[in-house]
């Protein structure tokens, strides 16, 4: 058991807290803002530094709440923000991220994403556009989301490609795909996995095993995803909180360590893969 969050390196020498904050549905009027405000003060107050958002969460009103959770405490976090593919030119990278910037009220991202690729995007022009940002001060470091094995190589044979610094995925018990290619391809280069809904969007919390399994220990089914996920090596995990008492209890998660009989156990109840799966998203 440890009270310090595990760290993660980034190929630009940027190191980065293995557990940090979701935004995917804040500001979409389901929950009260100001609750999620302190949900993401209260996580910043744990050393959950770390928070992720994009401009497509809510058309860019969970930027706007990290915006205002951030307000006098830019210095305390590292932000992450991700661009449509549909805007993925020169022109249409530049205008999301001053639009990012503005929802944001902060004058630099430290890690802007791609969130997704579709057919016609060009990752030459993406990487170079990236790159143009870093030297103009907007970005800290690029990376990419939902991107496969596949699409990785080729990224990575575009000049500038080998700069991307994190690919965010879906990754949890459920959803170990993965484990089998993709993971190890990543940890062996050094590119940081970020995974989202680490809790399968709540599903995880109804798995009758696993509920078992983390009442035996006195934890509940979320620490026990959470803590799978930020077991293995490179992975950061960014689950959502929607209030304090929920943010406190992910902290939690990062001080559980597993035995080698508890891994297998969950090996059991959530099965690795054994052959290539293709990478799972949530639509």
């Amino acid at each position: 058991m440890s009270d310090r969050l595990p760290m993660i390196e980034l190929p630009g020498g940027q190191s980065v807290v293995a557990l940090g904050q979701g935004t995917w549905h804040m500001g979409d009027g389901k929950a009260g803002i100001d609750a999620e405000v302190t949900s993401l003060r209260h996580g910043l107050d744990l050393g959950m530094t770390l928070i992720d958002t994009a401009e497509m969460y809510g058309n860019g009103a969970s930027e706007q709440v990290v915006g205002e959770a951030l307000r006098g405490r830019r210095d305390e976090a590292f932000v992450v923000s991700k661009v449509l593919p549909e805007n993925a030119s020169r022109q249409g990278i530049h205008h999301s991220c001053e639009r990012s910037l503005k929802h944001l009220g902060i004058d630099h991202i430290d890690l802007y994403l791609l969130h997704w690729r579709e057919s016609d995007t060009s990752l030459a022009e993406v990487v170079e556009t990236f790159e143009a940002l870093k030297a103009e001060g907007k970005i800290g470091a690029w990376g990419v989301s939902n991107f496969d094995v596949d699409d990785m190589e080729e990224l990575l044979a575009v000049p500038g490609g080998d700069r991307v610094a994190v690919n965010q995925v879906l990754y949890n018990l459920a959803q170990r795909g993965i484990e089998y290619d993709l993971l190890p391809w990543c940890q062996a280069r050094g590119i940081a996995i970020m995974a989202y809904s680490p809790l399968d969007e709540g599903r995880l919390l109804r798995h009758d095993g696993l509920i078992r399994f983390a009442e035996e220990r006195q934890l509940s089914a979320a620490q026990v995803a959470l803590a799978f996920v930020l077991a293995r090596p490179g992975v950061i995990a960014i689950p959502k909180a929607g209030s304090a008492h929920h943010a406190q209890n992910n902290r939690k998660a990062a001080t559980i360590r597993f035995t080698a009989d508890e891994l297998a156990e969950l090996d059991r109840l959530f099965a690795a893969p054994t052959r290539k799966i293709p990478l799972a998203t949530i639509d």
